[in-house]
């Protein structure tokens, strides 16, 4: 428990530092319908494991779990597991610390609790930050991995699904600053498709979206079960409700 604690507030330090330096840049609403459906989040696992888990570990979480969104120990086991051995593993990283920091700067975080450490009151959830940061990846070959990001400037992570999304650049207008007409501003403008992905603008959109949907959900694989859990216990407090105000009325009816 304390090193999850750890990571979380480890997570919550790089959120803060990530939002103070991105300015601006509006976050788009992750399409929540993702969370109940089964075949978003098995497929965002798919991708969770073939283009994060090279460097970002899930440490808390254990392949088995993933029994909850439908899938078997033989499914995990033929297309899941390959940085383990056993389906009750942890989702642990093969990348050494030390040669991490070396190729990007730092050592990835862990990504158990990703999507809950990312939320920022003022623009949205941690699934609408993931959901932007995803889908904002552009060409700068001015940063060391060839890749910058709209909404986290600066970013040391690469663009692992470019093979899916194609390559971007970023365009830029000038304009007069608002609060000085005398200075020009760089303002962000869209973005210009340099090469063709192997999916459609709409198919990776959905891509990262089951991506995030999964980030969600392994960050409370219960929450599920905790908010139908919450509608029973509802709607049996609404009924004893009733029981007790006609039980109460029918108890002082002759009382005078």
């Amino acid at each position: 428990m304390k090193k999850l604690i750890a990571i979380l507030l480890a997570s919550l330090s790089l959120a803060g530092a990530a939002h103070a330096s991105s300015g601006g840049i509006e976050w788009d609403k992750f399409p929540k319908e993702k969370m109940s459906d089964m075949a978003a989040l098995q497929h965002g696992a798919k991708l969770f494991v073939n283009y994060c888990l090279n460097c970002h570990s899930a440490s808390y979480m254990r392949y088995n779990r993933m029994r909850d969104i439908g899938l078997s120990d033989t499914d995990i086991k033929n297309n899941l597991l390959f940085a383990a051995d056993k389906v009750g593993e942890t989702m642990k990283v093969s990348l050494d610390a030390r040669d991490a920091k070396a190729f990007f700067g730092a050592n990835p975080p862990d990504l158990t609790v990703i999507a809950r450490s990312r939320a920022d009151g003022a623009k949205g959830s941690g699934a609408d930050y993931l959901y932007t940061y995803m889908r904002s990846f552009y060409r700068d070959e001015t940063k060391a991995t060839g890749w910058n990001n709209m909404a986290f400037p600066s970013v040391a992570m690469p663009h692992v699904m470019w093979e899916l999304q194609g390559q971007r650049a970023a365009k830029f207008e000038e304009v007069a600053d608002p609060h000085d007409a005398e200075k020009k501003v760089h303002v962000f403008a869209g973005y210009q498709q340099l090469t063709p992905g192997l999916l459609s603008e709409r198919q990776y959109d959905e891509a990262a979206a089951d991506l995030v949907a999964y980030l969600q959900w392994m960050g409370e694989p219960a929450q599920g079960q905790r908010f139908q859990l919450g509608v029973i216990v509802l709607i049996f407090l609404g009924l004893l409700t009733v029981f007790a105000w006609r039980l109460n009325a029918a108890y002082w009816k002759d009382v005078k």
